[in-house]
């Protein structure tokens, strides 16, 4: 499906980074000359700034590609499973976002935080988890953006995924945390501003309203309802583990602890939700694509790419390049974002553990070197033979569920067991990440639920099944482990 030459679709990369990097260079400056400014942009993050990076860093590829997949395949009950359970979990959040600041206004980090109420070994647990996790959000957006870019360019996949990976890492190295949410700031306008030119003038080149309520049961016509047959169907096998997966994904994810730390106090949960709104909007657009083309009849071969099919099939062939540049925003913000998380754990529990920890240049050069690390990580995962996105989203989902509960209880409940939500969050990952594996690889759906299950459950029950020792010592005697 190649509607660029290779020289077309480099130049198209290059006004997209040209147009980021002015934008960093313009208002991200200023914010790298201490460790406040770089790894949490000296607190002082605006409200509509922040809840545009917000909604920008939760885009991820699914929400860019799923949204009309799931219109297309699943009709208005595939649309709900997914919208529902991404734009609850960012509202739930929110809550918890103004307690981890309450008690700790100077944080940097939730492993920092862990280690604090906790101990090392702990801390190590959630670094694991965390690292873990931006490492394979970071090769997701590139499998996803490096497959539809190559395919619409001719490029080669890798140097594809290396140019994309490289215009999030120069303006992240320079300008820490204000340059990734500013950044966020300039793409999520930028999505918002194609895809409310686009998406309406798709619809009314369809046919318009009638043809979106023609889809709304998607191409087999069987799921139109919540309730019925097909709805039940869809929860079962999508919905349960999907909003179990995903109301543990901010908890698990340092790029929105970072966030939390760097708003403005005062404006923490309104910013949360503000930026949850903001972001339903981009699978909602994107699911009216998935309705025209159900509500057609049109057979899309490759499912994935529904949205891109609907715009090339009733748009102009020029209207690709605007599309793609969106494209290319949802993905490279949840780029700079994982960069900065990884920034902030190097820069912050790491370096505390250092030689020489009052060394404000050793400690960003660590933050930056982590940045570079993760990129080459990344990009050696994303670039292996026959990676595919199940297999991380397998691994990625499982190891940030194993750390929800234990989150959760500790900001909510005080004398927590330090064994508990050790041993939990071991026993969640051993039990959990295998069962859910197998159920999926085999497409048992039982077994997916269970797995899901277990990720989940294993931790909290430890945490708060497993009983303190007297005045504390489960902590103690490993506190410096």
């Amino acid at each position: 499906m190649e509607l660029f030459t290779q020289r077309e679709g480099i130049l198209l990369i290059v006004i997209y980074a040209v147009i980021i990097y002015l934008a960093t260079f313009l208002f991200a400056r200023g914010h790298t000359r201490s460790k406040e400014g770089f790894l949490v942009g000296d607190r002082g993050i605006g409200s509509w700034q922040g809840s545009f990076s917000i909604a920008a860093s939760w885009i991820w590829a699914p929400a860019l590609f799923l949204g009309a997949q799931k219109a297309y395949e699943q009709g208005i009950a595939g649309v709900f499973w997914f919208v529902a359970p991404n734009v609850g979990c960012l509202i739930l959040f929110s809550f918890f976002a103004v307690r981890i600041r309450a008690k700790m206004p100077e944080g940097f980090t939730l492993s920092g935080f862990m280690r604090e109420t906790y101990s090392k070994r702990v801390q190590r647990l959630y670094i694991v988890q965390l690292v873990g996790l931006s490492t394979c959000s970071f090769a997701v957006q590139l499998l996803a953006g490096g497959s539809i870019i190559s395919a619409l360019t001719g490029l080669p996949f890798i140097w594809v995924t290396i140019l994309m990976a490289m215009i999030a890492l120069g303006y992240s190295l320079t300008s820490g945390l204000k340059g990734s949410v500013v950044a966020d700031y300039v793409q999520m306008g930028l999505i918002l501003l194609i895809g409310f030119t686009l998406i309406p003038w798709v619809v009314v080149k369809a046919g318009g309203w009638h043809t979106i309520q023609y889809g709304l049961g998607g191409i087999s016509g069987q799921y139109s309802s919540l309730f019925g047959a097909g709805g039940t169907e869809v929860f079962l096998t999508f919905g349960l583990s999907t909003t179990i997966g995903l109301l543990s994904g901010p908890f698990g994810d340092q790029a929105f602890w970072q966030r939390a730390f760097s708003l403005e106090q005062r404006s923490i949960k309104k910013t949360f939700i503000r930026g949850a709104v903001i972001f339903a909007t981009v699978p909602l657009m994107m699911s009216l694509l998935g309705f025209v083309v159900a509500g057609n009849g049109i057979m899309v071969e490759d499912t994935q790419l529904t949205n891109l099919q609907a715009v090339i099939t009733y748009l102009p062939q020029w209207t690709a390049v605007p599309f793609t540049i969106m494209i290319l925003c949802g993905l490279v913000s949840t780029l700079d974002s994982c960069l900065s998380a990884v920034s902030s754990i190097a820069g912050h529990d790491l370096f505390s553990d250092s030689k020489k920890p009052n060394s404000l240049e050793n400690g960003l050069l660590i933050s930056r070197i982590a940045m570079l690390l993760l990129c080459a990580t990344a990009l050696i995962i994303a670039n292996l033979p026959h990676m595919q996105i199940l297999y991380l989203f397998l691994f990625y989902g499982t190891i940030r569920a194993t750390t929800l509960l234990p989150t959760v209880i500790t900001l909510l409940k005080p004398n927590v067991a330090e064994k508990g939500v050790f041993y939990g969050i071991i026993a969640s990952f051993l039990v959990g990440l295998p069962i859910f594996a197998y159920g999926n690889f085999g497409h048992h759906t039982v077994w997916i639920v269970i797995g899901s299950l277990a990720s989940v459950l294993l931790s909290g029950v430890f945490t708060l099944l497993l009983p303190k020792d007297v005045k504390g010592e489960d902590v103690q005697h490993v506190k410096s482990l």
